[in-house]
């Protein structure tokens, strides 16, 4: 290939043509497609190629930004993942009720802290970045008898200010159990937390019926 451009590139750097009947006299410039064709696809093919590595050029950039800002958005996408959840009781079969106070909960065993958002010690998770979440909080109480009555319910608290209350209070059976799901957008160092509001009543044991859990859809700036 190589060659083939050097031979038209000769060929059309020389003011005349050669044929068995000796040189022709030079037209002027641009008169080679007049004089010689072989001139002419020459410097016809020398400016595809001019323009086919333009184009290819062009092309190569804009890959390469989409590219480049294609991993920006990934990379900034895996640091900010987060994800949490947490079940109340320890492997013990006890019960926590509220009578006259509220009080926040702690949920001490952690299926998964990812970004390091959830505190077992408090129970409270802070934002570690901006964007929607999914939360969701599951309570279950046991009343220990038929026809004793008690409530489950649980506080899903933002800042302090309450999102969702379930409630659930048993009827027929000892046993009701409640779940709500809400998709706040959060930002960055709020904090989520579960209250037990005075009268509700919770339990567990090895089964881990209450959960407190939350991770995050998307990112917001």
């Amino acid at each position: 290939m190589r060659a083939v451009v050097l031979i038209c590139l000769l060929h059309a750097a020389l003011p005349f043509s050669w044929d068995s009947r000796g040189p022709l006299p030079s037209l002027g410039p641009g008169s080679e497609c007049v004089t010689d064709s072989g001139s002419c696809g020459c410097c016809m093919m020398l400016k595809e190629m001019d323009r086919l590595t333009t184009y290819f050029t062009t092309t190569l950039n804009t890959l390469e930004k989409e590219y480049r800002q294609t991993k920006h958005s990934l990379d900034k996408m895996k640091a900010s993942r987060s994800a949490f959840s947490a079940t109340q009781i320890d492997d013990t079969d006890t019960c926590h009720v509220s009578y006259k106070f509220d009080k926040l909960l702690s949920y001490k065993r952690v299926f998964i802290n990812l970004g390091n958002g959830y505190s077992a010690d408090t129970g409270v998770f802070t934002v570690p970045h901006s964007g929607v979440y999914s939360l969701a909080l599951t309570v279950y109480s046991d009343a220990g008898a038929p026809g004793r009555k008690i409530a489950a319910c649980a506080n899903l608290l933002v800042n302090n200010q309450l999102v969702a209350g379930p409630r659930e209070e048993n009827e027929l059976d000892q046993e009701d159990s409640v779940t709500t799901v809400v998709a706040p957008h959060l930002k960055a160092g709020d904090m989520v937390a579960v209250q037990l509001p005075g009268g509700c009543f919770i339990c567990d044991d090895s089964s881990q019926y209450n959960t407190f859990s939350g991770f995050l859809l998307y990112p917001t700036e």
